[in-house]
């Protein structure tokens, strides 16, 4: 049984028992949440393709921890002007444990 989710403007094919990392949630670690974004559901041979979503789907995942990616490097220069920016980013992420997938 598998499906595919829809969190954070990205999708994700999920199994039961897998971990995601998806865009920050706001939840605490250990919380479940349910996730109503499914957009195809298929166990089998049965498959359910929503438009856009399987009316009555859902996927219940907990939430592991929240995670910083690497360091992104942002440097901006302009020759001959005696202008030079140097700035980083880390992208916050959550880690989601998948649970149950219902249909």
């Amino acid at each position: 049984m598998y499906s595919i989710i829809e969190q954070g403007g990205a999708q994700f094919k999920v199994t039961p028992g897998t971990t995601i990392r998806v865009p920050l949630i706001d939840a605490e670690q250990g919380a479940e949440i349910t996730i109503d974004k499914v957009l195809l559901a298929a166990d089998g041979d049965n498959v359910k393709v929503g438009t856009p979503v399987v009316a009555g789907a859902s996927v219940k995942a907990k939430v592991v921890d929240h995670i910083k990616d690497v360091k992104v490097m942002i440097i901006k220069r302009k020759r001959r002007k005696d202008y030079r920016r140097k700035n980083g980013h880390r992208q916050q992420y959550t880690r989601l444990e998948i649970v149950s997938i219902n249909v």
